[in-house]
């Protein structure tokens, strides 16, 4: 079916559907339809069965519209024949969300001619190559080290990234060899797929294509534009409205400030524009590509400088820079490498001379500047900044914005949302949001205040209060600025194709077990350099141990077991609830970052618990040696009463009471993580901690009658003290230290091995229960892509 005799009377097209692109030939006649045995299926009952055909007449190329029952379209008008070429955009069965097929050019250069071809190829947007390599052979060899086949010069590109091959029936594959930052097919991330004449392959910064039995090699230097498209963004059940209808192109190397008063929508665009919470409608084109659907290749070489600060601010500059490129970077990345990168980017910033200072020591200012480095490892075409100059006085202000202004110069885009207007005049481009998410202007700053008729911008930010129903956003459609900077300068078809779902695919980061080694070196170095920390952890456990001492003086006894055991066990809450309540909190700026380029969550979780679990067991040795040393467990011999235990359950007593207050206190530090990753302000893990400290001494089972109580009794396994305490008491045999009664005749305390045994597993149970906790919880404060 489709084929057609006959020279080609018209240039090969490549056509992009919803679901693929192709390289169409002029010698054959394809059919479009539901007809599974059509040459171009389109899966949408709005498509008839045998919709329309695309052909060649008379030296161009021509679909006609067979009879369809809801039609064809050409930006929103039904159309039956239509002439179609390179730009051509086309929907199939409704004009505004039916399927959609855009053509594009693809030459076809002579052999001695270095050919100029369309890069990715569903943008529409051509550029030179920057290497053109003949096959050597079944098999081509891609990576960053010198000896293969193609060398890509990029530290996002591993030593040995991906093979071009060569099939035995003919045509060619892509196959990634377990490469850190992945190989994209179309956008799409790819472990081994079949490569096509339209396809356009991703590694690194890269994009490669095959023509005519060449490879040829597209750099993206970071000279890219932005085409913003009809956004709009709905939240809650009632679907208010966030966003309406902001849509905006942006010229390769522009700095564009989005401006507007508070509530008007700045940071919901810019989560729309990163892909970290994508448009409900609406498309963004970075360079002609859909960013949302090729999110998966596009998001690193997005760079985003949030508001709060994404540094250890306890390290140097230089170390911090250091642990984040061995993060971003392939872990077959050589140090010498990494380093020179993060010399490089020091060198751009002008820091080379606080690149050892401590970044809490930093102006405000110039800590700013350590965030972008930080962005800026990784070589982002695009960067986004949201507020950079909050905080700083007018002059830190000024200094901020004209860096910006040099980046862009440098051959970036950058976008800044700012509160401040003292700077846009460095700005080539200005957009103001009204309230609502409406655009009430667009085009350069110097033009604005006299488009709005006021004198200052504050004027003009009161004018958007009394404007609910959209008035400044209908005045600026109508505008001379609307024809001249937003419809003149839009590069590409006013009805682009509706975004695909977002798919990063399955992550393939850098090594599990490089991300952790790397993870728990940073996260020592951040907890040793913090003083107070450390004069904590190291006083806590012996003040406590202290307080125990003096409390059981030679021996336990009647009178201080119960006190003594109690210490011991608050003690060990403490000590591990202390270490993790604020651990996540603090640094969810940081793992939301780190999250987007490739930081493994359950990695994540892990480097906190080896490092405070290694703290946390230590400080429970030193609480017990020092709480007991020099104390008789045993009880005192009594009359017609069966001998005291001079031993633990398995082993001698201190040992044991050591196993069980560690496990305790690292259980409880696992707990500690849950509340630090469930609350959203550090300021509240204090209270939450001295609610939690009270709940384990409650129900440890010492000071409330547990046993045979329904409810109660079940509620407290769930309580790492209940089964710390437990091991505890059987360990020293609490019912025979004591008198006795209700509480101390809990089968819980009794000294047998099989209770002792039971609560050494529920510990670590309870403590794996936790983790998982902490896992999904930390799933929660992802980006809304990251949890698609």
């Amino acid at each position: 079916m489709g084929e057609r005799p006959g020279a080609p009377t018209a240039p090969p097209l490549v056509l992009v559907t919803d679901r693929d692109s192709r390289l169409i030939d002029p010698t054959r006649a394809y059919h479009l339809g539901r007809d599974p045995t059509s040459e171009i299926v389109l899966d949408d009952p709005r498509v008839s069965w045998h919709h329309a055909v695309l052909r060649t007449a008379e030296g161009h190329w021509l679909l006609e519209d067979v009879g369809s029952t809801n039609g064809t379209y050409d930006q929103g008008r039904r159309v039956d024949r239509e002439d179609v070429g390179p730009g051509t955009s086309l929907r199939f069965g409704d004009p505004a969300t039916g399927p959609s097929a855009i053509f594009a050019g693809l030459p076809c250069p002579a052999p001695d001619e270095r050919p100029t071809l369309l890069v990715p190829q569903s943008s529409g947007v051509f550029r030179s190559p920057s290497s053109v390599l003949e096959l050597p052979g079944a098999t081509v060899r891609i990576g960053r080290s010198q000896d293969n086949d193609l060398v890509l010069d990029d530290l996002l590109v591993s030593r040995r990234h991906a093979e071009l091959r060569e099939l035995p029936g003919g045509g060619h594959e892509i196959v990634d060899l377990d490469s850190h930052n992945g190989t994209y097919l179309n956008g799409r991330p790819v472990r081994r797929a079949p490569l096509g004449p339209a396809d356009i392959v991703g590694i690194g910064h890269s994009a490669l294509c095959l023509v005519d039995g060449r490879l040829v090699e597209y750099t993206d230097t970071g000279e890219i534009s932005l085409d913003v498209q009809h956004l709009v963004v709905r939240v809650g059940p009632d679907h208010r409205v966030l966003l309406d209808d902001v849509g905006f192109p942006l010229a390769e190397k522009a700095l564009l400030a989005v401006a507007g008063p508070s509530g008007a929508g700045k940071s919901t665009l810019l989560n729309a524009l990163t892909g970290l919470r994508p448009a409900d409608q609406g498309t963004v084109l970075y360079d002609g590509r859909d960013l949302y659907r090729d999110y998966a290749e596009l998001r690193r070489r997005i760079g985003l400088v949030p508001q709060d600060d994404i540094l250890h601010t306890q390290l140097t500059v230089r170390r911090a820079l250091s642990y984040a490129a061995e993060l971003r970077f392939p872990g077959d990345t050589a140090p010498h490498e990494r380093e020179a990168r993060v010399s490089e980017v020091i060198h751009e910033l002008g820091l080379e001379e606080r690149d050892q200072q401590v970044i809490a020591s930093l102006s405000g200012g110039q800590r700013k500047r350590v965030s972008i480095a930080l962005e800026l490892l990784t070589k982002p075409s695009l960067l986004f900044l949201d507020e950079p100059t909050s905080g700083l006085d007018p002059g830190m202000e000024r200094s901020v914005m004209r860096m910006l202004r040099g980046l862009a110069d440098d051959g970036r885009t950058v976008v800044v949302v700012t509160h401040s207007v003292l700077s846009l005049n460095v700005c080539d481009r200005l957009l103001v949001l009204a309230p609502g998410g409406r655009t009430a202007y667009y085009g350069p700053p110097t033009e604005a205040l006299a488009y709005f008729g006021q004198e200052e911008w504050p004027e003009a930010f009161e004018a958007f209060e009394s404007d609910s129903a959209g008035v400044c956003q209908q005045r600026f459609r109508t505008s001379p600025q609307y024809r001249r900077y937003v419809t003149a300068e839009a590069a590409h078809p006013a009805h682009p194709p509706a975004s695909a779902a977002p798919v990063i695919g399955r992550e393939k980061p850098q090594s599990w077990l490089s991300q952790l080694g790397t993870l728990v070196r940073r996260y020592a170095a951040v907890l040793a350099a913090d003083r107070l920390f450390l004069t904590v952890m190291i006083a806590l456990p012996f003040i406590i141990g202290v307080m125990c001492r003096v409390m059981a003086g030679s021996r336990l006894t009647d009178e201080n077991s119960i006190n003594c055991l109690l210490t011991l066990c608050l003690g060990g809450v403490l000590i591990g609830s202390a270490n993790a309540v604020r651990e996540v909190v603090k640094e969810r700026a940081i793992y939301r970052r780190e999250r987007v380029v490739g930081l493994s969550r359950s990695a994540y979780l892990v480097s906190k618990v080896v490092v405070l679990g290694t703290i946390t067991v230590a400080q429970s040795a030193v609480l017990t040696v020092v709480g007991l040393a020099g104390v008789t467990l045993s009880a005192q011999p009594r009359p017609n009463a069966p001998p005291p235990v001079t031993t633990g359950v398995l082993m001698p007593q201190v040992p044991e009471l050591i196993i069980a207050i560690a496990l305790l206190a690292f259980t409880s530090m696992t707990l500690g993580l849950v509340v630090s990753a469930f609350v959203d302000k550090e300021e509240t893990t204090m209270p939450l901690l001295v609610l939690l400290a009270i709940v384990q001494v409650v129900f440890s089972g010492l000071m409330l009658k547990l046993h045979g109580v329904p409810g109660l009794e079940q509620f407290a396994w769930l309580i790492p003290s209940r089964w710390g305490l437990s091991a505890m008491a059987r360990t020293v045999d609490l019912s025979r230290l004591t008198v006795p009664t209700p509480i101390t005749a809990d089968p819980m305390f009794r000294h047998e091995r099989g209770g002792w045994l039971l609560s050494m597993v529920a510990l670590p149970v309870l403590a794996l229960a936790y983790g998982l906790a902490v896992l999904a919880l930390l799933r929660r404060h992802e980006p809304t892509i990251m949890r698609k």
